[in-house]
């Protein structure tokens, strides 16, 4: 198999945000599809205009340990290198009130979005520390939320609030070897994930309300420049937003 010059994973690569990444990064790179569904993985793939040598699926449950360490093994056994890695897996509890919330609930959020997210990057540390040329690039999907919740977000907006705190580590710790990190902060994208905020939202006033949403692509795009810069380069914090929806100022 010929070995593309730059190789990146994407988590949650089976659908909206992963998916339209995976896609814009198809020009130039080997991308490394992982998630939990293999169907979506596989269609994802069927979708992309690559070549099968530049594509790998990688079925991947990023809350287990052990999957990761195999994500991360595949990849290394198939490239030899990892470049990028797009932390996008993500999951959220939906309407819940705060006093409802169960642990297992809490739990399942701060696994997905935070532990996994942790999980992945390390993997991808230790082989970017270890290969040659040296370096490479991790991009969190950080959220809006990582700045302002919704109500009843708590486990959302706490995840999100703390990869922040891994981003700026990940950006000081890998900075001696080259390794660069930043975070993409998301505003309504149109995903299957939320059709409900072009239906409607509860909004901080108590009322349920329509919420502009953006193109899935102009997310991909942003991404995608993240990662075309060379490592003497990084988008520390970047937000890609609907421009209408109710963030900036009082709502």
């Amino acid at each position: 198999m010929e070995t593309p010059a730059k190789i990146a994973v994407v988590t949650g690569a089976g659908s909206g945000i992963g998916r339209a990444s995976a896609h814009a990064l198809q020009a130039g790179w080997a991308v490394v599809l992982a998630g939990r569904r293999r169907e979506m993985l596989e269609e994802t793939a069927a979708r992309a205009e690559a070549s099968p040598s530049r594509t790998l699926v990688v079925p991947t449950d990023v809350r287990d340990p052990a999957a990761v360490s195999a994500l991360f093994d595949r990849v290394k056994e198939t490239y030899g290198r990892v470049d990028l890695l797009f932390n996008n897996a993500g999951t959220s509890t939906r309407g819940i009130p705060f006093e409802d919330l169960t642990f297992e609930q809490w739990s399942d959020v701060v696994a997905t979005n935070l532990t996994g997210s942790f999980l992945c990057a390390q993997h991808a540390f230790r082989i970017m520390k270890s290969q040659e040329p040296q370096g490479g690039r991790i991009i969190n999907n950080g959220s809006v939320s990582a700045h302002v919740p919704r109500r009843n977000s708590a486990p959302y907006a706490s995840t999100k609030h703390a990869l922040t705190g891994l981003t700026r580590s990940l950006s000081l710790d890998g900075r001696q070897y080259n390794i660069a990190c930043g975070q993409i902060d998301i505003g309504n994208a149109a995903t299957t994930r939320n059709e409900d905020t072009a239906r409607g939202r509860l909004q901080a006033t108590g009322r349920v309300e329509a919420e502009p949403r953006m193109d899935v692509r102009d997310v991909a795009n942003g991404v995608a420049y993240m990662a075309s810069l060379s490592l003497e380069a990084n988008v520390q914090f970047m937000t890609v937003m609907a421009t209408k929806m109710a963030y900036i100022g009082r709502g």
